[in-house]
């Protein structure tokens, strides 16, 4: 494992998402010793903690545009996830 590895609480959401990818890629093949294992599938969790984190602050955000009568955005809402608006 590359131990110059970043910060995960540093890394975009893509460029983590990425490096979770390559965890799963080098836990999958079944060549990393048991001791790497054990770390990169820690490391794995971070990963995929900071990314859930990530992925809920921005679903917070998001807002559906509501448009008046004349087509000009007259509210927000917040994005309500169990009915997709």
């Amino acid at each position: 494992m590359d131990d110059a590895a970043p910060d995960i609480t540093a890394l975009s959401f893509e460029d983590a998402l990425r490096s979770l990818e390559d965890v799963v890629r080098k836990l999958e093949s079944g060549e990393v010793p048991l001791d790497a294992t054990i770390t990169l599938y820690e490391r794995g969790e971070a990963l995929r903690k900071h990314c859930q984190a990530r992925l809920d602050a921005a679903q917070a955000r998001i807002e559906l545009i509501v448009a008046g009568p004349d087509g000009q955005a007259a509210s927000t809402q917040p994005f309500d996830p169990d009915t997709g608006r």
